[in-house]
């Protein structure tokens, strides 16, 4: 008999967790569907704004064209919802942090609202170094690629916004790169000592994954590379500030269970 008097506040806490869980998740997505009411009256111009730095960069003649019957409405609904939910995210993020909050350490919560807000000014970061430096640099690359081939520059409005979101995610995800080398020190997966003995590897796999992300020419490929690179050294610095000297020199013994 007293395994269901037992069992009942452990099924009732369950049940409310899910309840909260719902709650925050439908406050979330309803922050993002304002967002995108606001700023759905100007969904063309959004539209117009991303498509910009290829636009700036196209031969004469060049021009955007719609391959699907529906691509001229759909995509800048999409652009617009993207925008919307940037706009959003920290709301998204303060009710994910609301939900987890109640398990975490103290010094967990001081730790975790730092990394949550830099990780969204990071990955803004990012997509603005997408969107001011590396797109116009990539269209001009393209552009000289193609005139020797008497090849008319025509891009589709949906494969340049698929384009488009690639880019972001990967340069906002490049940008995070401090963030990443903060959590492996604080969770002692690496050392500070370790990070700086792999710092070789790194930047060998920095220029390769720029290899495959950016177009064939140097130039396109420093943009990334060098980011990266840089951001990983101001990784090591952010986790001698905040997990502190004691990580860089901890030894092995002491690291016995």
């Amino acid at each position: 008999m007293s395994d269901p008097q037992q069992s009942q506040p452990a099924e009732d806490t369950f049940i409310s967790h899910l309840v909260e869980l719902r709650d925050r998740v439908i406050r979330a997505g309803g922050a993002v569907l304002a967002v995108f009411v606001c700023l759905v009256y100007w969904a063309p111009n959004i539209f117009h704004l991303l498509a910009r730095p290829l636009l700036d960069n196209l031969p004469a003649g060049g021009k955007m064209i719609v391959t699907d019957v529906t691509g001229s409405f759909f995509v800048p609904m999409k652009v617009t919802m993207m925008v919307a939910l940037v706009i959003a995210l920290p709301v998204v993020l303060y009710q994910l942090w609301a939900f987890v909050a109640p398990g975490l350490y103290a010094h967990e919560k001081r730790l975790v609202m730092p990394l949550v807000g830099s990780s969204y000014a990071l990955f803004l970061a990012g997509m603005s170094f997408a969107y001011f430096l590396v797109f116009p640099t990539i269209f001009r690359v393209m552009a000289h690629y193609n005139a020797p081939l008497g090849a008319q520059m025509s891009t589709d409005i949906d494969k340049y916004l698929s384009f488009a979101l690639t880019t972001f995610l990967a340069f906002g995800a490049t940008f995070e790169t401090p963030i990443v080398v903060v959590l492996l020190v604080g969770m002692g997966v690496l050392t500070i000592k370790k990070l700086k003995k792999i710092r070789p590897y790194v930047v060998v796999g920095a220029f390769i994954v720029a290899a495959v992300v950016t177009p064939p020419d140097v130039f396109s490929q420093l943009i990334l590379a060098v980011p990266l690179i840089l951001l990983y050294e101001v990784g090591i610095i952010a986790a001698r500030i905040f997990i502190g000297k004691d990580k860089e020199t901890l030894p092995v013994e002491d690291m016995a269970p």
